[in-house]
């Protein structure tokens, strides 16, 4: 144990009763209830742990519920018909009630002896930790203070090894141990700081945000697959504009999204009130339970760099759909290298950012075949946020959402068969139905055939 992490070995055990803090068991779910119920009637120390513990004496209502225990994965696995073995790297049981998973971890060691028990470190990073411990060691085993705290179910009380209470009353995030030496272990603690510190609104301890700059190239070597996950914790459980401000602030965007990074530093005032205004209402979506999907949040972010390709390669002389295909291959392809983007979604981002230069072709079969696209919604709401870009751009949008709710016979009557680029040389009328054309008489006598 290093000497950071023995000086916060150092707090003493305090245990809060039940009577000075606000969980209460009705908050808990019913299936985490259950776990905690059965390791102990089994005669096994068992306690939700972690962000759980921390949301609810924070007055939050979490989705998640996580358990330590003294019970090995075996152990667990045995006693939950229900249960499933998962990880190599951190071996964990999962508890399966109907779509509810409460994950079970058995309390780390503390050793740090390279290849004692199946633990492996590689550059000081750990790639397998699964030596068993004892609680206390669990708690030093934890990111940060907040998340170091255990309730019981078996007097009701919270255990706070490391000073957790105290962050959580002073608001602020505090890492346990050495901070650089925590971040070398994972570097995704990084982003983690970050996150709960805007989902939390609490401030990053200036002894766990120095290490950033120097430490943040560290995350190219984690999992790009890793990262989505990471990703969409922070962009879409309902505090996104936060989380992506705290990662500009703390340095760490351009490590996760170097093209969004590139493209805001130009200083591009209308790119960052798109980005801002769709994380904003991204957020708005999910406070109001409806759905949200990650491949036009992604398409936000990476806009602003698409947009530059695409608009450099056509003044270059090549062809409009072919620089855009391009710019979007591009750009797409350098993302995925740091944030593993599923290819359901990135196919749907470069459709969304292709249909972009059509909203500018007013002509009658183009805007009809536009209005039937699969993607027509997805890439109008993004054609909405671009309305910062110029007034020309915010006339356009409003084009479209009147050409919307025009009946077909009247939209076609205002179009011209040929194509405008200009939004304003089109002008919607709410005219009656084009006038129908009379049948030619046939001359007398004739038979009709010319």
């Amino acid at each position: 144990m290093n000497s950071k992490a023995r000086n916060d070995a150092k707090h003493a055990l305090r245990i809060i009763p039940r009577e000075q803090h606000t969980i209460s068991r009705k908050n808990i779910s019913k299936a985490a209830l259950r776990v905690l119920y059965r390791l102990n009637e089994a005669g096994y120390d068992a306690y939700l742990v972690g962000g759980a513990v921390r949301d609810l004496l924070l007055g939050g209502h979490p989705k998640d519920f996580d358990v330590a225990t003294n019970a090995t994965p075996d152990d667990v696995k045995k006693l939950f018909r229900n249960c499933r073995l998962i990880g190599r790297r951190f071996r964990l049981a999962h508890v399966v009630y109907g779509s509810e998973i409460i994950e079970v971890a058995t309390f780390r060691g503390t050793s740090e002896e390279e290849g004692e028990g199946d633990r492996h470190i590689v550059d000081g990073r750990i790639v397998r930790d699964n030596v068993w411990g004892t609680i206390e060691e669990d708690a030093l085993r934890r990111d940060f203070r907040v998340n170091a705290m255990y309730y019981g179910i078996n007097d009701f009380a919270v255990r706070d090894y490391v000073g957790g209470m105290q962050d959580l009353q002073d608001r602020v995030l505090r890492l346990i141990g050495d901070p650089a030496t925590r971040y070398r272990e994972d570097p995704v603690r990084m982003l983690r700081a970050a996150r709960l510190a805007a989902k939390l609104d609490f401030r990053i301890d200036s002894s766990a945000s120095a290490p950033f700059a120097e430490l943040g190239p560290l995350l190219s070597s984690v999992a790009p697959a890793r990262l989505f996950d990471e990703s969409l914790k922070m962009f879409l459980t309902g505090h996104g504009l936060k989380s992506f401000r705290m990662l500009e602030q703390c340095g760490l965007l351009k490590f996760m999204f170097p093209a969004t990074a590139r493209a805001l530093k130009r200083g591009d005032k209308a790119l960052r009130e798109l980005v801002e205004q769709g994380l904003e209402s991204t957020d708005a979506r999910i406070s109001d339970g409806k759905s949200v999907t990650p491949a036009f949040l992604f398409a936000v972010l990476l806009w602003g760099e698409v947009r530059d390709l695409a608009h450099t390669w056509t003044t270059q002389g090549k062809d409009a759909n072919e620089a855009w295909s391009r710019a979007a291959t591009h750009v797409v392809a350098e993302q995925c290298q740091r944030v593993a983007i599923p290819r359901r979604f990135t196919i749907t981002m470069e459709e969304i950012w292709s249909l972009q230069p059509r909203f500018e072709q007013i002509q009658r079969k183009k805007v009809f075949r536009l209005l039937t696209h699969p993607r027509f919604r997805a890439a109008f709401d993004f054609l909405l946020l671009r309305s910062a870009e110029s007034p020309a751009m915010g006339e356009l949008g409003q084009w479209w959402a009147h050409a919307q709710q025009l009946p077909h016979e009247t939209l076609a009557a205002a179009l011209p068969l040929q194509s405008t680029n200009a939004a304003g040389e089109v002008e919607l009328v709410r005219s009656t139905a084009p006038r129908k054309r009379k049948r030619r008489r046939k001359p007398a006598g004739k038979s009709g055939t010319t």
